[in-house]
């Protein structure tokens, strides 16, 4: 029945310090959208994003900052990811490691977004 994700929602306690860390040391875009309402759009997904105590309804039942851990793949290499992160003053949590993906073997680095989500940021293995 399901096809494919469209968005999901982040609740983020600082919007610039997300901006500057989606945007500015991972490549997404911002984009506001709507009456206040705003996202980050990467390849055909975004994440809409909920200022912590201004949330939309209807909404997740615990709607917190720091409360998701995200995989995303890259464009790239794992080795060019890292230079970027160190460029950007993002610590590496752990990795290179390797996981499994959705379809297939993966090597991944974790890191922490602002709200201290976690995010895995990952290549297939070929």
């Amino acid at each position: 029945m399901i096809g494919k994700l469209d968005h999901l929602v982040l609740t983020v306690a600082d919007l610039e310090a997300t901006k500057h860390f989606y945007c500015d040391v991972l490549g997404m875009t911002f984009e506001p959208f709507g009456e206040g309402r705003q996202a980050l759009h990467f390849g055909e997904q975004k994440i809409n994003l909920h200022i912590k105590g201004k949330e939309l309804e209807p909404k997740a039942d615990v709607a917190l900052p720091g409360t998701a851990d995200l995989c995303f793949i890259i464009d790239g290499t794992i080795e060019g990811c890292a230079a970027k992160l160190k460029e950007g003053g993002v610590p590496v949590l752990e990795g290179p490691v390797k996981r499994t993906g959705a379809t297939g073997t993966i090597t991944s680095l974790y890191v922490r977004d602002p709200d201290r989500n976690l995010i895995e940021l990952s290549v297939y293995d070929n």
